[in-house]
């Protein structure tokens, strides 16, 4: 994604918010459904996919790489995939724009295919770690160059005769394991992957959807994952849930403004991706979920959220692999509650689209709110009120960033002002005119 002029935007403390927030499809499963209809044969057809830049992103590359991609309307797409190894050679370079889950899974699934790719991102991308994906791709039989450090840009030259591999991951990371797991697909034999603790589970779950032999099972290693190679993946119908990662927003939003109630519809409870709303109830958080239900097999659920008085509570280690995105709203969040609300094991947010931490702690103490961190932790020391307000937040281009500074303008003393709105287009473009229509003070 090119980035071109900034887009200042500022929040302000006004009315209640009231009304249904229609949140846009899940970022991570929009994704991996058009990789999974690139690599399967026949025609798949995607409804409520997520049409922010990231995923346009990757589905320009899937083009590229020989599928047929195309718009039918609102989030409602079609993919002619190539089959497992029928990837082509791209005659371009592949811009993965700023999504860090759109170039290291398209890497994995194109690494044990006998051709080359290059892939290239916005500044932001340039600078995050692909190491962590290139090594592991390495062991199939890929051959990577890239720059000094293993950064963007990277090419790959994919396996001729790819090996089937055996992988613990390093870090908690679901873009690790998924890009290890596409990558098996097109490997002989069994490729397994080792979690110490589990990440979410959008690509397993999609995986079997599509006609793959798939088992997870716990042992005392961790959570192993162990994938049969080179299947014939049958194109499916996807029905993508709403984010519960942009859904955040406007919860934290009605959570803090005083006599707010919305609703949100249809939210993803992935048991893999909700960390954030069991830390919520343990704030003390007025939600109430209705209407529990399967989506394109995920769980699903519409939620009403009501402003409520919340508390400080330590967020444990373990619970930060299902929560990672939503650690820049939490701690807004936290910002107005009572008492200390200590996140830990939060280390990955430092290697995100920005260091989130130091964004997060530089932006609230600009605003009056007293943070303490460490490399991998953080505390918010809630007073219940942002205090001060007022001041201008850098974004550094991260769409988090952005969105979580504008919640927090909501309900600060004095408006808030990011300096760039532009990058909330990569997962939520239409976040503004939602929050407006529920009743933000945002311009």
């Amino acid at each position: 994604m090119s980035h071109g002029p900034a887009q200042p935007i500022s929040a302000r403390p006004g009315n209640a918010l009231r009304g249904e927030a229609v949140i846009p499809g899940d970022k991570s499963i929009s994704h991996r459904a058009l990789i999974l209809g690139a690599m399967a044969v026949g025609r798949s057809h995607i409804t409520g996919l997520l049409e922010g830049q990231d995923v346009l992103d990757t589905a320009k590359a899937m083009q590229a790489f020989g599928a047929k991609v195309e718009r039918l309307g609102p989030g409602e797409w079609i993919v002619d995939g190539v089959g497992v190894g029928g990837f082509a050679e791209p005659e371009s370079v592949i811009d993965c724009g700023n999504s860090g889950t759109g170039v290291r899974l398209i890497m994995g699934a194109m690494a044990t295919t006998p051709i080359t790719a290059t892939f290239t991102g916005d500044a932001s991308l340039s600078k995050r770690p692909m190491r962590r994906i290139t090594d592991p791709l390495s062991l199939f039989g890929a051959e990577i160059t890239s720059r000094e450090g293993g950064l963007l840009p990277v090419t790959i030259k994919g396996a001729v005769d790819a090996l089937p591999v055996r992988y613990r991951t390093p870090v908690a990371s679901a873009q690790i394991k998924s890009a290890v797991l596409l990558a098996g697909l097109n490997a002989p034999g069994e490729t397994v992957v080792i979690e110490a603790e589990p990440t979410r589970d959008h690509s397993e779950r999609m995986l079997a959807g599509f006609g793959a032999i798939i088992t997870t099972e716990t042992t005392e290693e961790g959570r192993v994952i162990t994938l049969k190679g080179q299947p014939e993946l049958v194109a499916q119908k996807v029905a993508v849930p709403r984010d519960p990662s942009s859904a955040a927003f406007p919860v934290a939003a009605a959570l803090i403004v005083p006599g707010s109630v919305i609703r949100v519809n249809g939210i993803s409870r992935n048991p893999t991706r909700d960390g954030l709303y069991v830390t919520l109830a343990e704030m003390g958080a007025n939600l109430t979920w209705e209407n529990d239900r399967e989506e394109g097999g995920e769980p699903v659920a519409d939620l009403i959220v009501r402003h409520s008085a919340l508390r400080g509570v330590c967020v444990p280690p373990e619970r930060a692999a299902s929560m990672i995105d939503e650690f820049p709203i939490l701690s807004v969040i936290a910002a107005m509650a009572d008492g200390d609300t200590v996140m830990n094991g939060v280390a990955e947010l430092r290697v995100k689209e920005s260091d989130r931490i130091d964004a997060m702690a530089k932006g609230l103490r600009a605003n009056g709110v007293e943070v303490s961190e460490t490399g991998d932790s953080m505390t918010v020391h809630g007073k219940g009120i942002i205090p001060g307000g007022g001041a201008p937040v850098e974004t550094y281009l991260d769409h988090r960033i952005a969105m979580s500074f504008l919640v927090a303008g909501l309900a600060a003393q004095a408006a808030i002002a990011v300096d760039d709105g532009a990058a909330i287009a990569t997962s939520f473009p239409d976040f503004v005119p939602l929050m407006r229509g529920l009743g933000a003070a945002l311009g």
